[in-house]
């Protein structure tokens, strides 16, 4: 069995009266494709955020690799290897594609890897194009280029495909799951259909509680998940 990279343990998180995340426990494997899937509301983005450390527990821990990191500032837990992307794409727009992506290489090293992470990813010939005049599609794949530069295992992924057509949502799937297993992929994703036909694993969130988790088609057939989805 894969090794566990990540460990949730009773995680709550409260917004005033309003609980986001109520005591969730996951674990995550190294090399795993994981969809994490809800309706609008259900805790997802606020349970990234914990993770990311972008949010801090009001109760329970984190362990990344076999260390706590609950308290840990997101830019430690990315020198760990734990990065995320955004819903909306978080690049700096007046330099290149090129500079995007060496900048947050040096950060962790490995600036000598730029070249071919452009090419993994299919951007080479957008290399000298300013990040604000990319087309949406590619400017969240230069988001995604950025977080594998800062020398990320663990990659989450917050809605990558938002905003685009259904031509760039399967490039972006198909682009995920080429990667290498070097990567543990969890991506939060409203469009199902996407998410089963990526994910080894899917976790159902619903009221920042985990409603069901298991196989894509375990989960399309959950009459708990169908329930609510479909009310």
């Amino acid at each position: 069995m894969a090794k566990e990279i990540l460990k949730i343990e009773n995680v709550v998180k409260r917004f005033g009266n309003f609980t986001a995340v109520a005591g969730v426990s996951l674990s995550f494997y190294e090399g795993e494709r994981v969809g994490l899937i809800g309706p609008n509301g259900a805790g997802k983005t606020t349970l990234i955020n914990l993770i990311s450390g972008h949010l801090k527990p009001d109760q329970g821990k984190i362990f990344f690799k076999g260390s706590d990191i609950t308290k840990m500032p997101p830019h430690k837990r990315v020198a760990m290897g734990l990065n995320r992307t955004f819903q909306i794409p978080s690049v700096f727009k007046p330099l290149t594609v090129y500079q995007n992506i060496l900048l947050a290489a040096k950060r962790s090293g490995r600036a000598d890897s730029v070249d071919a992470l452009m090419a993994d990813l299919g951007l080479e010939r957008y290399a000298n194009v300013k990040a604000a005049n990319l087309p949406y599609g590619m400017m969240k794949i230069l988001e995604l280029a950025i977080t594998m530069a800062s020398n990320a295992t663990l990659l989450l992924l917050d809605e990558p495909t938002a905003g685009l057509t259904m031509h760039e949502k399967q490039q972006i799937v198909e682009l995920l799951k080429s990667l290498p297993e070097k990567y543990t992929i969890v991506m939060v994703e409203h469009d199902i259909d996407l998410v089963f036909g990526f994910a080894g694993r899917v976790v159902v969130m619903h009221r920042g509680e985990v409603l069901a988790e298991g196989r894509p088609e375990e989960i399309a057939v959950d009459t708990r998940v169908r329930e609510v989805y479909l009310g």
